[in-house]
């Protein structure tokens, strides 16, 4: 590596101390790697190989690296330029979290400061070949070369520099170096934050070159791409190509929001030269043919490194508070995945110990959701779908209601109708007219006679007119308890997730919660056959007033329709909800015979239309009674107070060695989980500590 010294007034007062110190903060996280896991405001120089990359990053920087004319970059590597009084140069690792834990330690151990700059090539090679980087070995890494040069002469400015893009694989170059190198640069184009400094060469076609075309990919609206095109001295004037490369410099042919630039570099062929001889030749050619009509703003060295400067300021300042909220958000994600998978525990006694906290939590969460107090934060939105689930209390809530509606429309076998329809009126509802009822009512009391006197029934055909009325009862009901156990499973499940990490929390339902679960819906099972029973093959049962009440209700229903008709047509009127006068005499005492005529002359009859009128009224107050008690009995009974003794510190005190250990014991992976959380922990930490 070589160090060019430059003077530009441009530099001068170009940052303040608090920009300084942004800067600074920003390159400190990326030194402590926490770039892995957030993505830091930088620009990132990306382009072809043989673009002029390499010159244009030495012309900004006056950085030059000692590499052999037909090599590239090798790796991406950190320029950190900061203008101070004294000049120091340091040389650092910054390895990929792809490493190994002890590949880290060797490489983050390299660190080199040196106050000359004799010894610069030498300590490159060194870092080179830590990396693992050799002619005839690997010839690209993902690992981060740190480089910070201080001095009064350089611009305050950080830039990432990434290996070139190559076309085609070479006898140097294998097909698997293509397609790491592509992966590299299309790892930092992604991050959000980064500004993509896009160099493509004017000696060949743009619409051939790969950075424009992964930069599009990367950023899709051109909001954060700046483009640099090189070499623009190898156009012929006048020429096509030119006037095509114009076009491009004036943000008309690829668009992106931060413009285009031009620079001219000195041929690497040239031999020695200063960085004022090629600011001077630069000058020379952008004061000539169609680049002189150009604006100043869009040409040169200078102007480029004001305008990275000011870039990358803006987007640090912009992106700071977004940086720093995700920096918590991911501290705090992290420390919660830590405390799931809770202390390391290699022993029986770490391993209960672990269970009765999780078992204290598991409790704490279900009693919370049973009470209906939702104040914790695993309950989450309830407008979410995950978030509604662990609301134990108002799923079953909002089952029960549901239950009720549908058993009430759908539960009776009948639906007595005015119409003459015969097919189903809804699900398997089967419309029927009261006089098509009683006629099978008729029947079915020729096939049932007792000792009843004429005009009367036997007690016992209202248990069959019940019986064939619910009979959809059973079927309804399991379907219910089936839901609300399918809740309960539901919402166990995101509570054992919440409470224990991924390996320990599918454990722990597979081994505890499935077989209990299994447990109390056999009981569920049983007690809903329990209640049905009395239903389906005991005689109607019942002293509730309401009884009376509806059947009453029922029959004064009925008369009043059948004296509504016998007073309309009397009077010869469509409908008694408006008063009529009556403008001549009428017969009253005939008005009379009317009314007490309707009596049913059929005693047989008579009897089928009050039995008919006590099954309607029973069914009313025995469905009323099966609603309360399936909700009460079952669902409350059997698994909604249950379910928080599945699993409590006293069932973890009697469990077997053979059950903790398959539950609590750690597995190889939960180990080096803890241990790349525990890392991701301390370097975010750091990163929230800057």
């Amino acid at each position: 590596m070589v160090l060019k010294p430059f003077q530009t007034d441009a530099l001068n007062g170009l940052c303040s101390k608090d920009q300084l110190d942004l800067l600074d903060s920003v390159d400190c996280l990326r030194s402590q790697g926490i770039s892995h896991y957030v993505s830091l405001p930088q620009i990132i120089v990306c382009g072809d190989q043989s673009s002029g990359k390499s010159s244009v990053l030495e012309a900004l920087s006056g950085v030059s690296f000692p590499v052999k004319s037909n090599l590239s970059t090798r790796f991406p590597t950190e320029l950190v330029l900061r203008k101070t009084s004294q000049t120091g140069v340091s040389v650092s690792i910054v390895p990929h979290q792809a490493r190994t834990e002890s590949e880290r330690l060797s490489l983050s151990g390299f660190h080199e400061q040196l106050e000359g700059f004799e010894g610069l090539p030498n300590l490159i090679e060194n870092a080179k070949a830590a990396m693992g980087i050799s002619t005839h070995g690997k010839a690209f890494s993902k690992d981060l070369l740190r480089v910070e040069v201080s001095g009064p002469d350089r611009p305050h400015l950080t830039i990432v520099d990434l290996p070139g893009l190559i076309h085609s694989e070479t006898k140097q170059q294998s097909a698997s170096d293509v397609e790491l190198v592509q992966d590299v640069v299309q790892s930092y184009m992604k991050e959000s934050r980064c500004i993509i400094l896009a160099v493509v060469s004017a000696k060949n076609d743009y619409a051939n070159q790969i950075v424009l075309k992964l930069a599009r990919a990367a950023d899709k609206k051109g909001n954060r791409t700046m483009g640099v095109i090189t070499k623009p001295d190898t156009l012929l004037a006048g020429s096509e190509s030119e006037a095509m490369y114009v076009s491009l410099a004036g943000n008309q042919d690829v668009e992106f929001r931060l413009g285009w630039h031009l620079l001219k570099n000195m041929d690497s062929e040239t031999g020695e030269w200063s960085l004022a001889d090629r600011d001077i030749k630069e000058e020379e050619f952008f004061s000539q043919g169609i680049w002189e009509g150009m604006s100043r703003s869009l040409l040169g060295i200078s102007k480029l490194r004001s305008r990275l400067s000011k870039v990358l300021l803006g987007q640090i300042a912009a992106e700071l508070p977004s940086l720093i909220d995700e920096i918590e958000a991911k501290s705090s994600a992290c420390r919660s995945r830590l405390d799931k998978l809770g202390d390391p525990r290699a022993t029986l006694e770490e391993q209960q110990l672990y269970l009765f906290h999780l078992s204290q939590a598991f409790q704490s969460l279900v009693k919370a959701a049973v009470d209906g107090t939702y104040n914790d934060p695993f309950f989450e939105d309830a407008k979410s779908g995950p978030g509604f689930q662990k609301r134990i209390r108002a799923v079953v809530q909002n089952l029960n209601l549901d239950f009720a509606d549908n058993i009430t429309r759908r539960g009776h076998c009948h639906e007595i109708t005015d119409s003459k329809a015969t097919g189903p009126i809804s699900n398997d509802l089967i419309p029927i007219t009261r006089e098509r009822f009683i006629d099978r009512i008729e029947h079915l009391m020729k096939r049932t006679k007792g000792r009843e006197l004429p005009g009367t029934f036997n007690p016992m055909i209202v248990s069959d007119l019940f019986l064939e009325q619910s009979i959809s009862w059973e079927a309804i009901a399991r379907s219910h308890v089936h839901k609300v156990w399918n809740a309960a499973k539901e919402f166990l499940g995101h509570a054992a997730a919440y409470v224990a990490d991924v390996t320990t929390s599918q454990t722990l339902f597979q081994k505890i919660f499935e077989p209990a679960l299994n447990h109390l819906l056999e009981t569920l099972n049983e007690k809903t056959t329990e209640l049905l029973t009395p239903h389906q093959r005991s005689h109607p049962i019942t002293y509730n007033h309401y009884f009376t009440e509806t059947l009453q209700k029922l029959r004064n229903e009925r008369h009043q329709n059948e004296y509504s008709k016998i007073v309309k047509q009397f009077f010869g009127v469509s409908s008694l909800d408006t008063p009529h006068y009556c403008g001549r005499n009428h017969d009253l005492h005939q008005l009379v015979t009317d009314l007490v005529q309707r009596t049913e002359p059929d005693m047989n009859r008579f009897a089928c239309s009050e039995a008919l009128d006590c099954m309607e009224a029973y069914y009313k107050v025995a469905l009323k009674r099966f609603i309360d008690d399936m909700a009460i009995e079952v669902i409350e009974a059997k698994l909604i107070s249950p379910i928080s003794g599945i699993f409590t510190p006293v069932a973890v005190s009697v469990m077997s060695t053979d059950l903790v250990t398959s539950i609590a014991g750690e597995s190889e992976e939960s180990r080096a989980q803890r241990e790349q959380l525990t890392k991701q922990l301390e370097v975010l930490s750091k990163g929230a500590d800057t």
